[in-house]
């Protein structure tokens, strides 16, 4: 009974201190010092703190795929020594903030997908909000049929089903 009082009382702090922080962080302002690949930045505070970005809604090839490298130089162009603010939705199990980026208010998320550097990451849409889900369906499809970026390789693989190959 003491075991389960006791428990129960963790789970409801551990809870409450998820939801207070994530609630602190509904939005960040900085620098982009960094970045890592093609979804991957880190953001460096007023505070000087760092915060690593994975960008909602997207997911852009690996290093090592095809397209890697120039996603992640499309996206340095972009936004590196860039001031940022970040639309922050959760934390992820990796312990990144997961996002929106926005430079002087575009969306570098969508540019990402319409630029064809970055698949619309559907297994995560419903995270989206609607009109996002439907811009971000939108420009890839449109990336598609224009063959720009990824959608020039005839059969270019989703990071997805790449990092999957990788794990065998």
């Amino acid at each position: 009974m003491l075991l389960r009082h006791f428990l129960c009382v963790w789970l409801v702090l551990a809870l409450s201190f998820q939801v207070n922080a994530s609630e602190q962080l509904s939005s960040l302002q900085g620098r982009v010092v960094a970045v890592a690949d093609g979804d991957t930045v880190t953001v460096l505070d007023a505070d000087q703190t760092t915060h690593r970005i994975r960008l909602q809604g997207i997911d852009a090839p690996e290093s090592r795929q095809a397209f890697g490298q120039r996603a992640r130089q499309y996206l340095a162009a972009l936004v590196h020594q860039q001031e940022v603010e970040v639309a922050v939705d959760k934390i992820d199990r990796f312990d990144r903030v997961v996002g929106v980026i926005y430079r002087d208010g575009e969306d570098i998320n969508l540019r990402m997908v319409q630029a064809g550097m970055a698949w619309h990451y559907r297994h995560y849409a419903r995270e989206q909000t609607p009109e996002q889900r439907r811009a971000y369906a939108a420009a890839e499809q449109q990336a598609r049929q224009e063959q720009r970026g990824l959608w020039a390789d005839p059969n270019p693989m989703a990071p997805w089903d790449f990092r999957r190959t990788q794990r065998r």
